[in-house]
């Protein structure tokens, strides 16, 4: 399900998603049918706009945390053209389950794209590595600098929803290694083990600050 007021970059997605194995079951250009779409199609994933009509402004985002309360089955990634963080917390305060938040340049690089969106529609989390860096220094005082530059760059990872393989090959080093550093991140941050990504993923954004 695709929710993009512009045409033109509403058709780009739709190319992109269809080339790469996906059905698109509906298309909309605002909240109002959107909504009515999930409803009628229950799809796994809806890609989302966060400012649609007619106000444009929070449209998207508001409509999302309606499919995420009644159709919770229905993963959810929302497209940004800015980085507007408190969008990004308003959609991670109650679930990480199935939810993503990315800038729409990223759509331009189809192979991450493509990632992402698999990522979330799997159940897991996909946060745009610029939202995750502004979250990371927005409490300097915090325990994150306790961290060191490494420990940094897999805990920025791990706010994104990678996991432990994705996190290994980006990092270019072993997943022995990245599974080392998550613990001494854990314990620097006073954050207590947890089993699974969702877990692990929501101790993290809850310690920045993104759910309560």
């Amino acid at each position: 399900m695709i929710a993009e007021d512009s045409v033109l970059l509403r058709i780009g997605v739709v190319k992109v998603l269809e080339t790469a194995g996906f059905e698109v079951v509906a298309e909309a250009g605002d909240a109002e049918g959107l909504l009515r779409a999930v409803e009628e199609h229950r799809p796994d994933i809806a890609v989302v706009d966060v400012r649609m009509p007619p106000g444009f402004t929070d449209e998207g985002v508001r409509a999302a945390l309606v499919i995420r309360q009644q159709w919770p089955d229905t993963a959810v990634l929302m497209l940004s053209q800015y980085v507007e963080e408190r969008y990004a917390a308003e959609l991670l305060a109650t679930n990480t389950s199935g939810v993503g938040y990315l800038l729409k340049q990223r759509v331009a690089d189809v192979e991450e794209f493509i990632e992402a969106l698999r990522r979330v529609a799997a159940g897991g989390t996909a946060l745009d590595p610029q939202v995750v860096a502004q979250l990371l220094v927005r409490r300097p005082s915090d325990p994150v600098g306790r961290l060191t530059e490494r420990e940094r760059e897999v805990l920025a990872l791990m706010a994104e929803g990678r996991s432990n393989a994705g996190i290994a090959a980006q990092l270019v080093v072993s997943e022995s290694a990245v599974a080392k550093h998550i613990n001494n991140i854990l314990a620097k941050l006073d954050l207590p083990r947890a089993e699974g990504d969702h877990r692990r993923v929501l101790a993290v954004l809850r310690f920045l600050g993104v759910s309560g």
